[in-house]
């Protein structure tokens, strides 16, 4: 049996997964902007980056907020079970 999947959860999964790459690409490009998401997620995503908004739910910002790492690395991997 397929599962079906409701078109506006499937859109929503897209679209954050989209800001998901947007974010950890302004990350690697900017250290100050890496620091502030290694710290406070939640926080770096609010404020944007480089004048560009990231466009995230509630609830994926609280996700965001549950994840503690120490680099990059970390944090992407850690984003990519979530």
């Amino acid at each position: 049996m397929l599962k079906h999947f409701h078109p506006t959860s499937c859109t929503q999964t897209y679209l954050e997964s989209a800001e998901y790459s947007r974010i950890l690409s302004a990350a690697v490009i900017n250290s100050n902007f890496r620091s502030i998401l290694l710290k406070d997620p939640v926080k770096a995503v609010s404020g944007g980056y480089s004048g560009e908004r990231f466009n995230l739910r509630s609830e994926a910002k609280q996700r965001l907020a549950g994840i503690h790492a120490s680099s990059l690395a970390e944090f992407a991997a850690r984003l990519s079970e979530i």
